[in-house]
């Protein structure tokens, strides 16, 4: 008689439901088939599962034993399934007294039968409630992070031999009770530390409240590298929405202890230069998201940016427009979110010191053209902000930083609150169709944009920013439209065009 016990198998950053199907009949005695596509983790589930059986005690049926994954068509990947196997196996002779139908298991298997943390256990858990399931059993170590779904119990395991005792209602395990963390948004100013700098100063703020792009332009030692970790504390906390969708990201990419305690804060990647193109964008044997991918909601920074491949910079260009990246195999494909904000900076040639009033430059000018030309122009354009970061005078740097100015982040979180109410998403992720609509630009304003498309051959796209940064500096100072004066500052932060 086919027994089912059900799970989940993984696809993308989603997950699918699994029913483990065991059945017995004539065969060799302890030998196991397992069908429904899975892969040599799941293959070589068999000896864990005999091991633990073993440990605990307990034994096979005494005939061949078939497990089927189904539905078969779906690829099965990693050693989720071994508890689920080894309690499908042991309910063939037993016939525990349990609701399985409403019932979900996951889990790997030691050789002593303990059972192991997993990743990717929120999607799994996820597709589970949304299939009407109520019971989840779940690694112990798991458990805060399955924990995140609401309004389903959690029983946290740590043994094949504790699961089967609650089976057979010889032991109880109490439900996952969830700590919820008061986080105190309150911080210290991050700007404050750094000295001088002003312009791109504002220019973060501006950046950090609309999602706007930001590439700073400067010499070795002006505060690039500064000012963009400054700005992963400036952005606004996570709403709830936004921080399952990035922990069910890093659930899935293995990397979910790394931001446990700070769900509530946008992540922050900065990948190397010498990165592979799999890594940045997703993808490898067993598709991962990628650091676009694990900077959604967050920010991508890219120091040295004419050191990265010109294949991964425009590899970026399609992430950056449709918020999102496809990667296609032979056998599936899957759509990665990538909702990021990207920050960069690069020297103005290979010296550093071109354009450098203090400091000569010794490259000579056709190597600095092949150093900027490393960068494509529609990468270029799809910096909403371009500034240059200057070398700090010695007068500057005497001047001590004045820690008690207040944080601009309450500051910023109000402007993104606008634009939220007013359009559900930021500034910068708005569609262009709906531009025309919520810019509510004065007549002035849109004259003045006009004439400086015409002056500085602006593109399209950089005019359509024009009234996208104007909109975030309006919401900053709290104005209904876009004035003159909004887009004369957000015009001196396209640098590459004047």
């Amino acid at each position: 008689m086919s027994k089912k016990i059900l799970t989940a198998a993984i696809s993308g950053l989603k997950a699918e439901i699994v029913q483990v199907e065991g059945d017995s009949g004539n065969g060799e005695f302890g030998q196991i088939a397992i069908v429904g596509l899975p892969d040599t983790a799941i293959s070589e589930a068999r000896e864990r599962i005999k091991s633990a059986l073993k440990s605990c005690g307990r034994s096979y049926p005494r005939r061949k034993i078939t497990i089927n994954l189904a539905p078969a068509h779906l690829k099965k990947r990693g050693s989720a399934y071994d508890l689920p196997i080894a309690l499908c196996i042991l309910n063939l002779n037993n016939n525990f007294d349990f609701d399985f139908e409403h019932s979900f298991f996951c889990g790997e298997l030691s050789l002593d039968g303990e059972v192991r943390p997993l990743k990717s256990v929120l999607p799994l858990v996820i597709a589970a409630k949304q299939y009407g399931l109520r019971s989840f059993f779940v690694p112990m170590s798991n458990a805060a992070e399955a924990a995140l779904v609401s309004e389903i119990d959690i029983y946290p395991v740590i043994s094949l031999s504790q699961t089967i005792q609650l089976l057979e209602n010889k032991n109880k395990i109490n439900k996952y009770q969830a700590s919820h963390k008061n986080f105190n948004p309150a911080q210290p100013n991050p700007l404050a530390k750094i000295k001088g700098q002003a312009q791109a100063k504002r220019a973060l703020i501006i950046a950090a409240a609309g999602g706007h792009n930001l590439l700073m332009i400067g010499p070795p030692g002006s505060g690039k590298s500064l000012l963009a970790q400054a700005l992963a504390d400036i952005m606004p906390n996570l709403r709830p929405k936004e921080q399952l969708e990035v922990a069910q990201i890093y659930s899935v990419a293995g990397e979910f202890h790394q931001i446990q305690n700070k769900l509530h804060r946008p992540p922050f990647r900065s990948p190397h230069h010498n990165a592979s193109l799999a890594s940045i964008l997703g993808g490898g044997r067993g598709p991962k998201p990628g650091e676009i991918t694990l900077a959604h909601r967050g920010a991508l920074f890219l120091d040295e940016l004419p050191e990265f491949p010109r294949i991964i910079l425009d590899s970026l260009r399609q992430p950056l427009e449709q918020r999102q990246i496809l990667i296609s195999r032979a056998e599936q494909h899957l759509y990665y979110p990538a909702n990021f904000l990207l920050i960069a900076a690069m020297n103005p040639c290979p010296c550093g010191y071109f354009g450098d009033a203090s400091k000569e430059c010794h490259c000579s000018a056709s190597t600095i053209q092949k150093y900027q030309q490393k960068i494509s122009g529609p990468i270029k354009d799809r910096f909403d902000l371009q500034i240059i970061v200057p070398r700090l005078k010695a007068s500057e740097l005497k001047i001590l930083p004045n820690n008690k100015l207040k944080s601009p982040l309450e500051l910023i979180t109000a402007a993104q609150n606008k634009q939220y109410q007013r359009q559900k998403v930021n500034n910068a992720s708005v569609s262009l169709d709906y531009v025309r609509y919520w810019q509510k630009a004065n007549p002035e304003a849109e004259k003045f944009a006009l004439e400086a498309a015409t002056t500085f051959n602006l593109s399209a796209r950089a005019y359509d920013r024009l009234f996208r940064i104007g909109r975030s500096i309006a919401d900053l100072d709290n104005k209904q439209n876009i004035e003159s004066a909004h887009i004369a500052e957000a015009l001196s932060y396209r640098f590459l065009e004047k």
